[in-house]
């Protein structure tokens, strides 16, 4: 087993890595500084809901980064309150919880389950 610290976003985390196999041979790391209260990993955060005002009131939610739509969480007629996950979006390997952001009724669902999306693609109305 090899050590390493790894600073993520300025969080810094201890790892420990086992060498499967090979012949490899690595430099020696200075020696070893007194260890710090390991930290535990940061929660994964949602990405924001991405939202554009329409005429009416009403409001269309549209994918924040590309990727592919992994679920659709709502129906049309749907009732969403601000903190209801209308979509999951896969993008880089994880996977990003779409809010509503806003209350109201889901009037139209643009996009499927597996459909490739990209930035600012329409996914969800709400009226």
């Amino acid at each position: 087993m090899r050590k390493f610290k790894v600073n993520v976003n300025g969080s810094l985390y201890e790892v420990e890595v086992e060498e499967l196999g090979g012949t490899a041979t690595y430099p020696t790391a200075p020696a070893p500084q007194p260890k710090a209260a390991p930290v535990p990993a940061p929660a994964p955060v949602a990405a924001p809901a991405a939202k554009a005002p329409v005429a009416g009131g009403a409001g269309l939610i549209t994918s924040p980064m590309p990727g592919v739509i992994k679920d659709v969480r709502v129906n049309v007629g749907d009732v969403v309150g601000p903190d209801t996950i209308v979509v999951i979006l896969e993008a880089m390997k994880m996977e990003n919880e779409i809010f509503a952001g806003m209350s109201g009724k889901v009037t139209a669902v643009h996009t499927s389950r597996d459909t490739s999306v990209n930035t600012d693609d329409p996914l969800v109305t709400i009226g």
